[in-house]
């Protein structure tokens, strides 16, 4: 049997032809982080968290910069470190649950990435981050509402991510297999 294949070398899978960056984006508890870490294994490409870079980049801890030096400043540190992350080529990207609110950044992630949302709905995202002590904006108390604010506000933005995923009860090992075979049939669409 004769293979156009140097010796050695083994065939391409599907997931092995990711060109781009993925970048995740949704609300805190969608599981960007946890499926984004798992995906990047599979993938055999780098995982990012867009808030550690961002906190890298500062010196110190987003809750710090928020502090210290306003909402303002923090995105304007977080936009500059995901176009840079964007521009680095295949790896999988979990961003900050505001991110993806800046059109600035939208343009960058269309650019040179594929965005996928991966949408929860509201009891599901409570009952991931009432796990946490780690999410600021949810130690009051009605977090429910506070979600709910936040999703009327980001879920239209978040519609206009390249994909969109329903991430409630699959597990996160389903849910990354699912991310890359939703990747792959975008990326043969649009023929990157």
């Amino acid at each position: 049997m004769s293979s156009d294949l140097p010796s050695g070398a083994a065939p391409k899978g599907p997931f092995e032809i990711i060109s781009r960056p993925i970048v995740l984006v949704g609300l805190m508890g969608a599981g960007k982080t946890r499926i984004g870490g798992i995906l990047a294994r599979d993938l055999n490409i780098p995982f990012v968290d867009s808030d550690m870079e961002v906190e890298r980049a500062a010196g110190t801890c987003v809750s710090d910069i928020f502090e210290t030096y306003g909402e303002a400043a923090f995105r304007d540190c977080e936009a500059k470190v995901i176009q840079r992350l964007v521009a680095m080529g295949p790896q999988v990207i979990a961003t900050g649950g505001g991110a993806f609110m800046n059109a600035e950044t939208r343009r960058h992630i269309r650019q040179k990435a594929v965005s996928v949302w991966l949408k929860a709905d509201i009891d599901i995202l409570l009952q991931r981050t009432a796990q946490s002590g780690r999410r600021p904006l949810l130690q009051v108390e009605d977090p429910r509402a506070v979600l709910r604010r936040l999703m009327d506000a980001r879920y239209p933005i978040y519609a206009e991510a390249d994909i969109t995923l329903d991430s409630g009860s699959q597990s996160p090992h389903d849910m990354a297999r699912a991310v890359a075979a939703a990747v792959v049939a975008f990326s043969a669409e649009q023929g990157q």
